[in-house]
């Protein structure tokens, strides 16, 4: 078996001119010119099931939280599981009301919000979970929360038009 010589990914962040002026950006700024250069909307869920026995211990209906981020392209789908954090782009048309869906399942969900830029100081202390994410994804403006029905209160709390409710009943007349 013979075996081609290993040849090296380009970094693709290398080729990435910088705003500056002068040549090409160095370091991890690619990321934040890529996040900068689509326009994004935030939205946060908030369900109650509990996969995991300690997840009885926190208020039913807000026993977890996930994001999702919707561009010009479709939406994607971020979701810290235990142990894991599950990033999906869902293969459905841009127009789909991810929203609707959500709460048509039984969610309560807050946005529209503007994801933050990048974090310019220290990383959180905080282990990571389900509501260590979303407020991650808000950024310096997220209120403080453990949990997740702490983080939904403080989100109504600060944003008090973020929750967008539908109503679908049946028009009398």
């Amino acid at each position: 078996m013979i075996s081609a010589p290993f040849v090296p990914a380009p970094d693709l962040l290398a080729a990435v001119p910088d705003p500056r002026g002068g040549g090409v950006a160095h370091g991890g700024a690619g990321h934040r010119r890529v996040a900068e250069s689509q326009s994004q909307l935030l939205w946060i869920a908030f369900g109650g099931g509990a996969d995991q026995g300690w997840m009885r211990l926190l208020r039913p209906g807000f026993r977890h939280c996930f994001a999702a981020l919707q561009d010009d392209l479709g939406w994607t789908v971020l979701d810290p599981l235990s142990r894991r954090l599950l990033v999906t782009r869902l293969a459905v048309e841009a127009e789909f009301d991810l929203p609707g869906f959500w709460r048509r399942a039984g969610c309560r969900v807050l946005g529209p919000f503007l994801p933050a830029a990048p974090a310019q100081g220290l990383p959180s202390a905080m282990p990571f979970s389900c509501v260590s994410l979303c407020r991650a994804l808000i950024g310096p403006a997220a209120p403080f929360a453990v949990t997740p029905h702490g983080l939904f209160r403080g989100l109504k709390k600060k944003f008090p038009n973020k929750e967008n409710v539908l109503d679908v009943g049946r028009v009398p007349g």
